[in-house]
């Protein structure tokens, strides 16, 4: 019994194998997560998906969703996509489909996808990243680096290019439209989009981040 390693599965796993197993091997916790399946550490949660499972996310569109909130809610997030049959055809999914989407996940949302081949599989590689973040010892490090600013400009450019997809061109686009970072952070989404460069999808996502309420860890104590 690994009693150190912690792991929290949402609810809605219940009655899975992966889990079964887990128990045997870990501090197992059940817990409802608003966001993930698996919780491994402060910074790691994973999304995990049967082959079906992940083809009907497409159909029905929970899938970009389910990894905006990942993206958002956590540092490291990851996929874990369990078994074989993608491209069965039972789906009537064409294979291109499929494809640009696992390209999506990995290029647009930076998403890094783990392929298992069973339950069992599966339970071991949540284990072994579990352990891998919570037995690692390394020191605490900023979280866009160390870089030092030349200026106030400099401070203010990096301070808003540490919002989603947003570079250092589009930042100085940005604080020369609204004229302060607090204006920058201040304005709807509307106003977001009279700047050059930043759409309605972007526009959502820096409203997110902005607005979305900081959640105190599960794994803090």
């Amino acid at each position: 019994m690994e009693e150190k390693v912690v792991i929290y599965a949402d609810k809605r796993e219940a009655g899975s194998r992966i889990l079964a197993i887990l128990k045997d091997r870990c501090d197992l916790r059940e817990k409802q997560l608003a966001v993930a399946d698996y919780q491994l550490s402060k910074q790691v949660a994973v999304e995990r998906k049967t082959s079906g499972d992940f083809l009907s996310s497409i159909i029905d569109g929970r899938l970009f969703r389910q990894l905006e909130e990942l993206k958002c809610t956590f540092k490291k997030p990851l996929m874990i996509l369990e078994g074989d049959g993608l491209f069965s055809g039972e789906r009537k999914i064409h294979p291109n489909a499929i494809r640009g989407a696992l390209a999506s996940i990995s290029l647009d949302y930076g998403v890094p996808i783990i392929k298992t081949e069973s339950n069992l599989d599966t339970a071991e590689m949540l284990l072994s990243i579990a352990k891998r973040e919570q037995f690692k010892k390394t020191k605490g490090f900023n979280i866009r680096g160390v870089k030092k600013t030349k200026s106030m400009n400099h401070r203010q450019e990096y301070l808003i290019a540490g919002l989603p997809q947003i570079n250092t061109a589009t930042a100085r686009s940005l604080l020369k439209h609204f004229g302060s970072p607090e204006k920058v952070f201040a304005a709807g989404m509307d106003e977001l989009m009279n700047v050059e460069g930043i759409g309605p999808v972007m526009a959502k996502r820096i409203r997110l981040v902005l607005s979305k309420l900081y959640e105190k860890s599960i794994l803090d104590d």
